[in-house]
């Protein structure tokens, strides 16, 4: 089971070469449970135990007699479970998990929401934090599919921020830049592979969280209210989708990241953000600026303070034998 642009690139590279394959498409829903309280009401929902489902594998479940694909991840930072199945009884499954939540206290959270909890867990996002390398010429037949096939939402591609370049590349990222060499495996061979081991044994930049003075971003809210043009708007909590915001870091005059990602976390009441940052400004406490605001427009250097990243304690890999029930 695969969901989203990857499933179409794999969809692509089958259509279009010479394999003993097929592919399918099929109408599924994908709903996401995510919490300290996820197991507990997914087993309700459920009548089952999911102690024994470990992280980012699936176990098969059954919610009101239909059978559900139960993923166990955690896109918040927290114990998650995204629950797949066919759309024809969806919103069976939507009533059954809300009504087994209620004595959880569960909530239903918007589009805005799911994108600050990225943002605090660090989960890079296409279209958000990078751009897909599909816009040189050797993709041109790939891109032209995309689009045609795609819903619209998928095939935004807006830029804005005031990191600037001649080269549509400089919005790509390699995995490594995204924080996720821990899950590159080199026991095999694959295209690409020679620059990759060379980049993760001697990494160039990184990810980090940016902690933005709160003072700083204040003052953008005050232009609103004072004579001649303001600065770019903080959208609240953060940008939509369909955006690359892309904001240039430096340090001590010198270009050394791009932001992306800027958004208000309630829950540490702190204006925050991604970064692929260069490694040697990437130790926690390190001071930066961000220069918020597109070229052509006013722009205000704001202050920001190198974080980890996650920037809240990633609690997705809880071994659930160890929960009380």
């Amino acid at each position: 089971m695969l969901f989203g642009r990857g499933c179409f690139w794999a969809d692509y590279k089958l259509r279009h070469g010479h394999y003993d394959a097929t592919s399918k498409a099929d109408d599924w829903f994908n709903f996401q449970v995510s919490g300290p309280n996820a197991v507990s009401v997914v087993e309700k929902a459920a009548g089952q135990s999911l102690r024994d489902i470990r992280f980012m594998r699936f176990g098969k479940i059954r919610i009101d007699g239909r059978e559900v694909w139960a993923l166990r991840q955690g896109m918040a930072g927290e114990i998650g479970f995204e629950l797949q199945g066919p759309a024809a009884y969806a919103q069976e499954i939507y009533q059954a998990i809300l009504q087994a939540g209620r004595e959880y206290g569960i909530r239903r959270l918007g589009g805005r929401t799911v994108f600050i909890n990225h943002l605090e867990a660090c989960y890079p996002t296409i279209i958000t934090d990078y751009l897909p390398a599909m816009f040189g010429d050797d993709m041109k037949d790939y891109l032209a599919e995309f689009r045609a096939a795609m819903p619209a939402f998928a095939t935004t591609f807006n830029l804005a921020g005031s990191f600037e370049a001649d080269d549509i590349s400089a919005w790509y990222r390699s995995p490594v830049e995204l924080g996720w060499s821990k899950n590159i495996k080199f026991d095999h061979d694959f295209i690409g592979r020679i620059p990759l081991e060379t980049e993760v044994a001697h990494p160039r930049r990184t990810m980090r969280t940016l902690v933005w003075n709160a003072d700083d971003v204040i003052a953008v809210y005050a232009s609103l209210f004072h004579q001649g043009k303001p600065y770019h708007f903080m959208e609240m909590p953060r940008d939509q989708r369909g955006f690359m915001w892309a904001d240039q870091v430096t340090r001590n005059g010198k270009l050394v990241g791009v932001a992306t990602s800027r958004g208000y976390s309630y829950y540490f009441r702190q204006m925050i953000s991604l970064c692929t940052i260069d490694v040697d400004c990437s130790e926690p406490g390190t001071e930066v600026i961000v220069l918020w605001g597109n070229p052509g427009e006013p722009q205000k250097e704001i202050r920001a303070t190198v974080a980890p990243a996650p920037y809240k304690q990633d609690n997705r890999r809880v071994d659930l034998r160890t929960l009380d029930r």
